[in-house]
């Protein structure tokens, strides 16, 4: 496999990388890499010319979301199977169907965890979820491409996708109504501090969403469904990686990466599609959601004690 981008999620993949069976680091791509290339694989400026050199089975796509987009294009022209890191793009229009979107799926590595295979291949009557976002991000994080809202989006785009994309997939329908608040104080970026919104979807259903970057405590990112018949099921962890399981059995983030890339495999190779997949066309929707999130919402910048 090719991987694109040695920034500090293209770390992540390679450190998945060196247990996954069947899989060997061909290259990576990445004009300026801070992640440590290991010795012995070549390392290519260029994309393109990474893709013509090694003719790769598997494409991983780790670069921002200004870029992203177009190397998963460019991988999948050249006949690979493509895993694009979420978002890939902020924008949905640049989502409309191209010939070989069908080889791209984008990295949910949370929607692997335990449980959520069969939550998503036969989807239970849900009425409302609540996607729960609560992690601290700090100066150091917001450089470079995450400092402005064009480059990077806000927090639903690079935190809190995870748990409103795998909502989305369980309840369809389209915006009725929204309520949102987005609220700034820290101004350490364009993206805000805390984002809360009520979004109303045809038929009735609900989404809540709580998401912030200033929280003191433990990081959480959770989803709860509540179900027709009274019921409630939680998708646990620090990032859903429990799923419907127990916190303490949570499989890692590698193993949940490495699971990933097989099921990507698979689905190049004709395999049925393995139902936590999620294709690149299917991003267009929760793309759309959160642009009507932030258009519609409320927008407060207060100081930074009054908001604490």
């Amino acid at each position: 496999m090719l991987l694109v981008g040695a920034g500090e999620v293209g770390a992540k993949h390679l450190a998945a990388l060196v247990g996954a069976p069947g899989l060997a680091v061909a290259a990576v791509a990445d004009p300026d890499p801070r992640a440590e290339v290991p010795p012995g694989i070549p390392l290519f400026a260029s994309c393109r010319t990474a893709l013509t050199a090694t003719t790769p089975d598997l494409v991983v796509v780790a670069a921002p979301p200004g870029t992203a987009l177009a190397a998963a294009r460019d991988a999948a022209q050249a006949g690979a199977a493509v895993l694009v890191e979420k978002p890939c793009t902020i924008d949905p229009a640049a989502l409309v169907p191209r010939p070989g979107d069908e080889r791209i799926f984008v990295a949910f590595q949370p929607h692997f965890a335990p449980g959520l295979d069969a939550l998503l291949a036969e989807p239970p009557d849900v009425v409302r979820t609540e996607v729960l976002l609560a992690v601290r991000r700090d100066p150091g994080y917001f450089r470079g491409w995450r400092r402005t809202y064009a480059s990077a989006g806000g927090v639903l785009h690079q935190q809190a996708i995870h748990g409103l994309a795998l909502t989305l997939r369980l309840l369809p329908g389209d915006v009725e109504a929204i309520d949102a608040k987005v609220v700034h104080y820290r101004g350490l970026a364009e993206t805000e501090d805390h984002v809360t919104a009520a979004i109303v979807l045809a038929g009735g259903a609900m989404v809540h969403i709580d998401a912030r970057v200033d929280h003191d405590g433990p990081p959480a990112h959770e989803l709860v469904l509540h179900l027709a018949d009274g019921r409630r099921l939680a998708v646990r962890g620090r990032n859903l990686e429990a799923g419907l399981g127990e916190i303490a059995a949570a499989p890692t983030h590698a193993a949940l990466r490495r699971a990933m890339y097989a099921a990507v495999l698979d689905a190049a190779e004709g395999r049925p599609a393995h139902p936590c997949l999620f294709p690149l066309t299917a991003l267009r929707r929760p793309l759309e959601v959160i642009d009507r999130v932030y258009r519609d919402a409320r927008v407060v910048r207060a100081a930074h004690a009054a908001a604490a």
